[in-house]
């Protein structure tokens, strides 16, 4: 075993098993959680320490146009990519034996890039660490499994199961609807355990074709690089059975949106007890300044949960998504909910995140909202002992309005860093702007012949 593969992780070494890896993917994640970057023969790979890439693919958009430089002139710089090895993994869908790694960027001084995702989501971590925390958290993914569209102009249908039959909506939780695309999830549990990933468990959801994923606990990085993984891998079991796998927010019209619930817990770093709870096992402070952060600024990071046009399609009422930021114990039409727990597992569960948002940018966004709430020490709303549905909405409706209040917003520029911010906003409002161009078939069915 060479060097550098003494370094990898277990299951990344257990999968090479004595295999002559071939190919290395260095990759790292865009604003949209694209992975950008390049792969080489495992040879060359073992004779560099760092990668080289240009900056300017912090500007990229989702169409693949360049946003304005928010700082003015740019000559593209390269950024020096330094390889993580903790996030070694395989490439299982692959002929050969290939290789994963996650890159972190860094400036030419070796100073990391603050508009590089990773390093945002680094910095909130960094922001608890300096206060004696420690915060956790765990994801569901959910997604749907979609006949292949080859033309954007159609409608996106549900794939056809293995009884010859579309997927159904509002099968929630039913095992039969899983098992109409059982070989798909076979192959997604195989890919993950070749992957080293734990499943926390799978399940169907409402619409059709939709399926949640969800993950164990743990750390905040570790688990966006895992969806980041994820989102790959699950792509690649689809494709191989002759469907799509889609992270869009909302992809079929008149079936819910997809979501990524994150629950959120915060524990003291020398004693690792949940400072949400206190000794007799009853809420702290804590807990409820947890959540009036989030009131307070979620908001302004809903720009952040919702990057496109698409996402805001999933904010509407009796949909299984929230309209506003309402908390409420085991209430699912609040978008902030405190799940049944014991006191050591106590957290809240922000559901606002759209599964379409990158990752670090959501994680992160999601945690610096409650850092701000930790530190202001303010209380939070009443609870909310009813239909959140039946009261006002107080999300922004858009992606423009979304960005307005990001951009009003100091003290969450201050923490996700104000430069990124910046590029964030360019970036997004260059998007908002394109799609603003493109003509809809519902203008065209309803403005042509009767306004």
């Amino acid at each position: 075993m060479s060097k550098w593969t003494e370094k990898l992780p277990e299951a990344a070494r257990d999968w090479i098993a004595g295999r002559r890896v071939d190919e290395v993917e260095c990759i790292i994640g865009d604003i949209a959680g694209v992975a950008r970057g390049k792969a080489m023969p495992a040879s060359k790979f073992a004779k560099q320490t760092s990668y080289f890439l240009p900056n300017s693919i912090f500007l990229q958009t989702i169409t693949g146009e360049w946003a304005d430089n928010p700082a003015g002139s740019f000559t593209e710089p390269d950024m020096i990519l330094v390889p993580d090895f903790s996030t070694a993994t395989a490439a299982p869908w692959t002929a050969d034996v290939t290789l994963q790694v996650i890159h972190d960027a860094q400036d030419q001084a070796g100073n990391p890039v603050p508009t590089a995702p990773r390093n945002v989501l680094k910095r909130i971590v960094q922001l608890y660490n300096a206060e004696g925390w420690q915060p956790i958290v765990a994801p569901e993914m959910e997604f749907f499994l979609v006949a292949r569209n080859i033309d954007p102009n159609m409608p996106i249908i549900p794939p056809m199961g293995r009884s010859g039959r579309r997927a159904a909506g509002k099968q929630a939780y039913s095992m039969s609807a899983v098992d109409e695309y059982g070989k798909v999830i076979d192959d997604i549990y195989d890919f993950a355990e070749a992957q080293g990933f734990e499943i926390d468990g799978i399940l169907q959801e409402g619409g059709a074709g939709q399926i949640e994923i969800n993950l164990a606990h743990g750390d905040p990085v570790a688990l966006a690089d895992e969806i980041f993984f994820f989102k790959r891998l699950i792509r690649e079991a689809a494709l191989r059975h002759d469907c799509f796998a889609t992270f869009m927010a909302k992809p079929i019209e008149g079936e819910p949106g997809s979501a990524m619930h994150i629950h959120h817990s915060v524990v003291d770093a020398k004693t690792g007890k949940n400072i949400f709870s206190d000794k007799k096992g009853g809420e702290t402070p804590e807990f409820l300044h947890f959540i009036a952060g989030m009131q307070t600024h979620l908001p302004a990071a809903v720009a952040l949960l919702a990057p496109y046009v698409n996402s805001y399609r999933r904010y509407v009422p009796d949909f299984a998504a929230p309209i506003n930021l309402e908390w409420g114990r085991d209430n699912r039409t609040t978008g902030l909910r405190v799940p049944i727990s014991g006191p050591e597992a106590r957290r809240l569960e922000n559901r606002l995140a759209g599964m379409d948002c990158n990752p670090y940018l959501g994680i992160a966004a999601s945690l610096a909202c409650g850092y701000l709430g930790l530190k202001a020490g303010k209380m939070p709303r009443a609870e909310c002992t009813e239909d959140a549905y039946n009261m006002e909405s107080d999300l922004p409706y858009n992606l423009g309005d979304a960005l307005d209040l990001l951009e009003e917003d100091a003290s969450l520029r201050e923490v996700l860093g104000v430069e990124f911010c910046n590029v964030y906003d360019s970036v997004k409002r260059n998007e908002y702007k394109e799609f603003l161009q493109v003509i809809s078939p519902w203008e065209r069915e309803h403005l042509l012949l009767n306004v």
